[in-house]
C-alpha cells in the first residue's frame, strides 16, 4: 500500500492531531469549563474530519448538535449545580504514568496493525452525490420508527428537566422565607 502526500492528507492529520490533543486536554485539566472547551476542540476537529472525507451532513451536525448543543447543555449543567471548585492535588506515582503510557502504545501497535495490514477491495461508490438526500430517504423510510422514538425520548428528557428544575426552585423559596 502506498500513500501520495497532498494537502487533503496534510489537512485530515492536523485535523486528527487537533483532536488526539482536545482528549488529551480533557482528561489533563481541573476546571472544569476548560474541559468542556477542550471538548469543543475535539468536536470541531471530527467535523473537520468528516469535511474532508466528503461527508458535509454529518459535519453540519456534529457543529450544530454537539458543538453546539451539548456544550451549552454541559455549561448549564455545571454552572447551575452547586459543587466545590476546590483543586485537590492527587499524588500520582510513576507506575500509573508507566502503565497509562504502556496501554497507549499497545493500541497504537494495535491500530498500525489493524490499518495497514486490512485489505478491503475497492468498490465503485456513489458517496459524493447527493449524500445529505440519501442521508434523509434513508432516515425517513428505513428508520424513521427508531429516528420518531429518539425524538420522543429526547421530549421526556426535556421535560423531566423542566420538572426537576421546578422543584427546586420552589424548595429554594420554602427555605428562603
Amino acid at each position: 500500500m502506498t500513500f501520495t502526500f497532498s494537502g487533503e492528507l496534510l489537512i485530515f492529520m492536523i485535523l486528527g492531531i487537533s483532536s488526539l490533543i482536545g482528549g488529551i486536554l480533557l482528561l489533563q485539566l481541573k476546571k472544569v469549563v476548560h474541559m468542556v472547551m477542550a471538548l469543543v476542540l475535539t468536536f470541531v476537529s471530527l467535523a473537520g474530519i468528516y469535511v474532508t472525507l466528503s461527508a458535509e451532513f454529518v459535519a453540519v451536525v456534529q457543529i450544530l448538535i454537539y458543538s453546539g448543543a451539548i456544550t451549552i447543555i454541559m455549561l448549564f449543567g455545571i454552572m447551575l449545580t452547586r459543587h466545590q471548585d476546590e483543586d485537590q492535588e492527587k499524588e500520582a506515582g510513576k507506575w500509573p504514568t508507566f502503565l497509562l503510557f504502556l496501554g497507549i502504545f499497545g493500541f497504537a501497535v494495535v491500530m498500525y496493525y489493524g490499518i495497514f495490514h486490512l485489505d478491503i477491495p475497492e468498490q465503485a461508490s456513489n458517496l459524493h452525490v447527493d449524500n445529505t438526500k440519501q442521508i434523509g430517504v434513508s432516515l425517513f423510510s428505513k428508520y424513521v420508527i427508531p429516528f420518531e422514538l429518539t425524538s420522543v425520548l429526547l421530549l421526556a428528557a426535556l421535560v423531566g428537566a423542566i420538572v426537576l428544575a421546578k422543584k427546586d426552585d420552589e424548595k429554594e423559596g420554602d427555605s428562603s422565607s
